[in-house]
């Protein structure tokens, strides 16, 4: 990942849920991925997501935490706050137990990028895991995440 954000020459910053901060600790293994990693935000509750990132209440109350709205918000939010950053990524689900039937094991990715023109969503997707345990699925959106950046980088360069 390092290799890529270097060859498109781009930072990113990470609003993360449901990962609680793994993505960003999974990339700060890379040696020398602090010239591209600003950082990240654990946005783990409804109230922080409105303070530390402006998601809409309203879209809170409509759409649930776990909604591609409240996604896009997310990383919009986290770029507009991270002027160093060229790209912002942002993951929210739920992992369960206790989720509601339609959304268990459903994770919400957004990417958005600072472009000449102001910021905008590059992409969106919504996988359902494959695992069951909390800490797999907590892992394997990782993995979802880190491609999702992946597929954007590659589209770049």
């Amino acid at each position: 990942m390092a290799q890529q954000l270097a060859a498109c020459g781009l930072r990113v910053v990470f609003a993360e849920s449901c990962t609680a901060g793994l993505v960003s600790a999974t990339l700060a293994t890379v040696p020398g991925i602090s010239e591209f990693l600003c950082g990240a935000a654990v946005t783990y509750r409804e109230a922080t997501k409105i303070a530390w990132l402006d998601v809409s209440p309203a879209s809170l109350q409509t759409y649930s935490a776990v909604s591609e709205p409240v996604t896009n918000q997310m990383a919009l939010g986290i770029l507009e706050r991270t002027a160093e950053a060229d790209l912002a990524v942002a993951v929210t689900g739920h992992l369960g137990p206790q989720a509601p039937a339609e959304l268990d094991g459903r994770v919400f990715i957004a990417v958005a990028r600072r472009t000449p023109e102001g910021l905008a969503l590059v992409s969106t997707t919504s996988p359902r895991l494959t695992a069951n345990d909390r800490l797999a699925r907590q892992h394997e959106a990782v993995r979802l995440v880190l491609a999702a950046l992946g597929q954007v980088l590659g589209a770049q360069s």
